[in-house]
């Protein structure tokens, strides 16, 4: 993996949980993203917040609650089976 850490917005937009880079950056302007870094749960406000492998990320998207962990940053926004390689979900049923 070349890449330790990358922008949200980035992120959010090569593992295809957003059409376009700008609507990921809105996402996390309007407050939408949860970010667990090192144990610590934060919510994010700046697209340029950066998220690295391991982090757990946190959302809501079409009525559903989405948490996955980020497993690699990726270099590009490549096809739906390059982009789920990126995270695994987590469980969400506490």
């Amino acid at each position: 993996m070349s890449l330790e850490s990358c922008r949200i917005d980035v992120w959010l937009w090569r593992a295809r949980f957003a059409k376009t880079r700008s609507l990921a950056a809105a996402m996390v302007e309007k407050g939408a993203i949860r970010l667990t870094h090192n144990g610590a749960q934060t919510r994010l406000d700046k697209p340029s917040r950066s998220v690295h492998p391991g982090d757990e990320v946190m959302f809501a998207q079409g009525g559903r609650l989405i948490a996955v962990r980020v497993v690699q940053m990726g270099e590009r926004r490549g096809p739906a089976q390059e982009a789920r390689a990126l995270y695994e979900p987590l469980d969400t049923a506490n």
